[in-house]
């Protein structure tokens, strides 16, 4: 089902601090039926988040006990899809934009200690920045996602 794999979000940056959270995202053809890509998912012990309000993509958690993964499975070549990855990819080829971007997270990770709501929403500003610079680059450089992690 898988088109290709990555490994997405602060962990896939080197030198990048992040929370103990590893990212996936699995693109797919299609998001319905969920059936093909939920039941493999489930069977090695991911958990399906049904509830998830983001209908971009359909979401699953580590196994109880085991550290903390996020799965994320999205359209391939969808904006939501190519976004993390654009992301990605700028952050790893400007240290300059990492280290702006890491020196956020941790002002707002001291402001917003319990409050992930809070702390996600006044990194958003930032994270809109960051893309924003990421697509002229894109443009420029001829950026494309590369090969799958996987």
């Amino acid at each position: 089902m898988a088109l290709r794999i990555d490994h997405i979000g602060s962990t896939s940056v080197a030198g990048l601090a992040a929370k103990p959270v590893i990212d996936i995202q699995v693109s797919v053809e299609r998001l319905e039926p969920v059936v093909p890509f939920r039941d493999p998912l489930q069977e090695l012990g991911f958990v399906y988040r049904e509830g998830n309000t983001d209908r971009t993509k359909r979401y699953f958690r580590e196994p109880p006990g085991q550290p903390r993964t996020h799965i994320h499975v999205r359209k391939a070549g969808s904006f939501s899809q190519q976004f993390p990855l654009l992301f990605r990819d700028f952050l790893r080829a400007h240290c300059e934009a990492a280290a702006g971007y890491e020196a956020v997270k941790r002002r707002l990770a001291a402001r917003y200690p319990h409050d992930r709501r809070a702390y996600t929403d006044a990194k958003t500003p930032v994270v809109w920045d960051i893309i924003q610079r990421a697509d002229v680059w894109a443009q420029q450089a001829g950026w494309d996602p590369g090969p799958s992690d996987a």
